[in-house]
């Protein structure tokens, strides 16, 4: 039988770590949190990073010890994607907000900015670097969704629309990227331990006089079976393996990390 399609034939061992010597990547939000986590993990693969935050101090910082380069831009602004780099082989679209309020009482004005920030900026990212990545036939795009980009919760409209935007939004990218060599897949975070995170622990103590760990407990992870928070490395961790040599077969996926939020 004629094998008309042919394996790769570049592909290292299954044991060799990731190398992104080379590669150069983005990463928004990436002075705190997920994108700090990430940027860490593919400088330490050997990836020139940029770190694109709007606390100037935060991405400086990720930048110095990364040895990357910081980008202080406020993503709410469509203008602002036009300063950064075309250049980038591996984009991990991370920067994100929450606002929580029942739908009748939601501003407007913050659904609206939720959705610049979190599905038209990856899109005006994705628009600016898939034309170096198709000219190279390689790139990573990462989209940092969420559990909430499969599953829904109360008050969080514009939260909960945004991830399922940036969901589709990646699947299109996956199937036009295909021919260029280049895959876009989402990661799924269930609650990771983030500054935004803990200070929501200690509100919700607080407002409901109750211990954070009952919080954490009844609240937070009542729909996980994996009951403790997501640690930012391991999100990062996932990140980096789509960037590695034997993902690219994997493309237009959503990798759940939600402590089988997702199974049940």
């Amino acid at each position: 039988m004629t094998n008309t399609f042919p394996a790769p034939a570049s592909l290292p061992p299954p044991t060799t770590a990731v190398d992104l010597s080379g590669r150069t990547a983005l990463v928004t939000g990436g002075g705190s949190g997920i994108g700090r986590a990430c940027a860490f993990a593919l400088a330490q693969a050997g990836a020139f990073v940029h770190v694109v935050d709007r606390d100037a101090d935060a991405a400086k910082a990720v930048a110095e010890v990364t040895g990357g380069e910081a980008h202080v831009v406020d993503l709410a602004d469509p203008g602002a994607v036009d300063l950064l780099p075309a250049g980038t082989d591996i984009l991990v679209n991370n920067a994100g907000l929450q606002h929580v309020a029942p739908i009748p009482e939601f501003p407007p004005e913050r659904f609206e900015l939720i959705q610049k920030v979190m599905v038209t900026a990856p899109f005006l990212l994705m628009r600016r670097a898939l034309p170096h990545m198709y000219a190279r036939d390689w790139g990573r795009i990462v989209n940092v969704s969420s559990v909430h980009g499969l599953r829904a919760s109360a008050y969080k409209s514009a939260y909960v629309a945004a991830k399922h935007a940036l969901e589709g939004l990646s699947k299109v990218a996956a199937i036009e990227g295909a021919p260029h060599g280049v895959t876009s897949n989402c990661v799924n975070p269930g609650y990771v331990r983030t500054p935004l995170v803990e200070g929501q622990i200690r509100d919700q103590a607080a407002a409901h006089g109750i211990g954070e760990d009952d919080v954490l407990a009844d609240v937070l992870l009542a729909r996980s079976p994996v009951k403790r928070l997501l640690e930012s490395e391991e999100v990062a961790a996932a990140v980096l393996w789509l960037c590695g040599p034997h993902s690219g077969y994997l493309t237009g996926a959503s990798l759940p990390l939600d402590g089988g939020w997702t199974a049940g």
